[in-house]
């Protein structure tokens, strides 16, 4: 590559992230607790991507390297009684709201001890326990579900909030707006947080829509915050609004959370659509785990200590669940027929 082309392709990615992650400021968020639920979410996503390579994990496989910022952010801000659905990009929400990483592992890996009993995989994991209505991995399908959910919670009258996870490019689906349209109409607490992480698949976020993602409720009446989602704290603040804004009654919102993912769209995909300096630039200016890291440590919240006790810790847990998942046998051929119908 010529001078000329390296210098055009490095000022694009400079351009495309320059609004750099400011240092966080002062807030009532437990900085230490989002950076291990952060560096857990990492942790966990990068050993799975080893068991991958290794041939342990197999189908589709979609890791949230680069994202943790934006689960993390909301799920502290939410209550017990809200319900949560998403994409498949769905691990960092799965480990949020406090499912075992052990379960999680063993669902990956397609063994007896996964939360689907080893058959659903990456995409199809649940927990009634967690409030957590799956991943799914149709683009867009998760919208009208977490809508539903909306609808139950206002009939039941819970005070709870669904919170629906979809990509930048789950937002050019039809049964998008179709949801959008009822939520507006019916005054639904949802939350629909959009994780624009620049690509959908391959292709960049200025390649497949057009205008202001944050602005595409505006025609039912939603609005919508453009919101930094590398930066954990400012995810919490736009999340703490937006939930009481929908458990009020007002009726839905929109955050669109502008992030990273680090890898590819999934593990057989290579990345050759965007450049190395692009990437590393992201990881160098804006990496969300090491951002509160060196504020904790500049603040006197937490020393280097205490943080590599932490990741210790952490290392230990993800090493015990990829441990358990191995451990754990495939499920009988019986299980094929286990859980298709339920009496209701």
């Amino acid at each position: 590559m010529s001078n000329r082309k390296q210098k055009m392709k490095t000022s694009a990615a400079r351009k495309l992230v320059s609004n750099e992650t400011e240092r966080a400021p002062r807030t009532s968020l437990d900085l230490m607790k989002a950076w291990r639920e952060m560096l857990l979410i990492r942790r966990f996503e990068e050993k799975a991507a080893q068991l991958y390579g290794m041939g342990l994990i197999g189908g589709f496989c979609h890791l949230y390297i680069g994202q943790e910022a934006v689960v993390t952010g909301l799920q502290l801000a939410q209550r017990d009684v809200d319900t949560v659905v998403t994409s498949y990009r769905d691990h960092g929400q799965m480990l949020a709201l406090g499912m075992d990483p052990k379960g999680v592992m063993a669902e990956l890996t397609g063994r007896i001890g996964g939360y689907s009993k080893g058959k659903g995989g990456s995409m199809h994991m649940f927990s009634r326990e967690k409030n957590f209505f799956g991943g799914h991995g149709i683009v867009g399908a998760q919208v009208p579900i977490g809508t539903g959910l909306a609808f139950a919670h206002k009939y039941k009258n819970d005070g709870g909030v669904c919170v629906t996870y979809m990509g930048d490019g789950a937002l050019n689906q039809g049964q998008v707006y179709e949801s959008f349209n009822m939520a507006a109409l019916w005054k639904l607490p949802i939350v629909y947080v959009v994780e624009n992480n620049q690509y959908a698949m391959g292709t960049s976020k200025k390649r497949h829509a057009a205008g202001e993602i944050s602005r595409r409720g505006e025609a039912y009446g939603i609005m919508g915050k453009k919101v930094d989602g590398m930066n954990v704290v400012k995810v919490h603040e736009a999340a703490e609004e937006a939930l009481a804004f929908a458990r009020s009654g007002k009726g839905p919102i929109l955050l669109e959370m502008e992030t990273y993912r680090y890898r590819g769209h999934g593990m057989s995909d290579p990345g050759t659509y965007r450049t190395k300096e692009e990437v590393e630039l992201w990881k160098t200016t804006r990496d969300p785990i090491n951002t509160i890291r060196a504020q904790m440590i500049e603040e006197g919240v937490a020393s280097e200590a205490d943080l590599k006790a932490i990741e210790r810790e952490i290392k230990g847990i993800v090493s015990d669940a990829a441990d358990f998942a191995q451990a754990s046998p495939e499920p009988d051929p019986s299980e094929l027929w286990s859980d298709v119908l339920a009496d209701a």
